[in-house]
């Protein structure tokens, strides 16, 4: 919601004609009517850790519940530092960082049900843990020795959709198709700010609409589309684009693990009871780069992200468990150990894996064989021979 400000109102006019103080005047203007034009941003927990009501959004967690959503936070985090430095040692191809964006995802991961299906991006290896994806066949996509990672339907969990934007249209496309089937479930899509400027997107969202599909938008506003930021992406919130289209959207502080969970999870039962799609946009950042091939240093400033490092979605958690007497310190020194042992098995994990058959590739191409990838595969078999007898080096 939008309240209105009289500090937002056009400057008066001088008897002359000109605005009063001048450029300096309305240059005030323009950032008052940006300041009131703010969006609503559901929170739950503040960044200084104190818990606040929603006359929406009520949550009521225990304390295994609020452990629980920590733990995953922390182990999440350092899953996701250990594929930094094994990619940077050489052992996975590339690694795309969730760092900072801990909260959005674990929030959202928890609320769906095991009958839900979730599409997602290749960032949500929060949403991955949440479903219970087995992290060594995710970091093995990445390392390029298995064919995917997992079988989607095992945890109603795609697979990782580098296309950007694309999966918006495969989970609608699911959810259609729930609706005829007669179930009760309902599917999530995740993408970035930046898949929200393609065409599959909004595709997803009109056919969403216009079937009633029990589908929920989840759009991670990390606020940068690699190097281009929001505003060169879009002039309104994004969580409003959603009314165009003929379903709501909200904004929710996506550092606020309870927030998130709260929102998807109304969300989500929205969709369940038949009254459509909806979007949510979790307004969160990007601590880290777009992927270990990217370098931030180059399009934002150190001020940007220090400012969001007040905002750390798992140190505002862990103050409040503290000042609520909700976890000790016994607690977070056994989680800082097993995420140690956790980072070390990955570690092992990773470096274990057996290289795939360099023929493998042909396999599973067509059901019924091909001539073309017979041929294919003739011509690499004989490449392959040829280094064995010392050719083609």
């Amino acid at each position: 919601m939008t309240v209105e400000s009289t500090a937002a109102r056009t400057p008066r006019r001088t008897s002359g004609g000109k605005r009063a103080g001048g450029k300096t005047a309305t240059k005030a203007a323009k950032t008052a009517q940006a300041q009131a034009a703010e969006p609503e941003l559901v929170q739950l927990l503040t960044p200084e850790g104190k818990r606040v009501e929603h006359p929406d959004y009520a949550i009521d967690l225990s304390a295994d519940e609020l452990r629980g959503l920590y733990k995953d936070m922390v182990l999440t985090r350092q899953f996701d530092a250990e594929a930094i430095a094994l990619q940077r040692q050489g052992e996975l191809g590339l690694w795309p960082s969730l760092l900072g964006q801990e909260a959005a995802q674990i929030g959202s991961g928890r609320a769906t049900k095991d009958d839900d299906y979730v599409f997602p991006t290749y960032r949500e290896h929060g949403v991955a843990w949440c479903r219970g994806v087995e992290p060594k066949n995710l970091l093995g996509m990445f390392r390029g020795v298995n064919n995917g990672g997992w079988d989607p339907n095992s945890n109603n969990f795609h697979l990782y959709t580098i296309v950007i934007g694309s999966q918006a249209l495969h989970a609608t496309g699911y959810a259609m198709g729930i609706t005829k089937d007669g179930a009760d479930s309902a599917v999530v899509a995740y993408f970035g700010d930046g898949a929200s400027s393609q065409g599959d997107v909004m595709e997803g969202f009109n056919f969403a609409a216009v079937y009633n599909a029990p589908v929920v938008f989840f759009c991670q506003n990390n606020q940068w589309a690699i190097s281009e930021g929001n505003e060169k992406q879009f002039r309104v919130p994004l969580f409003q684009r959603a009314q165009g289209f003929g379903f709501p959207g909200v904004r929710v502080d996506g550092n606020d693990v309870l927030a998130v969970l709260a929102v998807t999870r109304a969300a989500l039962e929205r969709a369940r009871r038949g009254e459509g799609p909806m979007l949510i946009e979790a307004f969160t950042y990007r601590m880290g780069a777009h992927t270990t091939s990217d370098d931030p240093t180059k399009y934002r400033r150190d001020e940007e992200r220090e400012a969001w490092e007040a905002k750390d979605p798992i140190l505002r958690l862990r103050t409040y468990l503290l000042a609520e007497g909700l976890a000790d310190e016994a607690f977070f020194s056994e989680l800082e150990a097993e995420s140690e042992a956790f980072g070390k098995k990955v570690r092992e994990a990773v470096r274990s894996m057996e290289d795939p058959d360099m023929m493998a590739i042909f396999e599973n191409v067509y059901a019924d064989g091909s001539a073309l990838v017979d041929e294919e595969r003739a011509q690499f078999a004989a490449y392959q021979a040829s280094f064995a007898d010392g050719e083609g080096k």
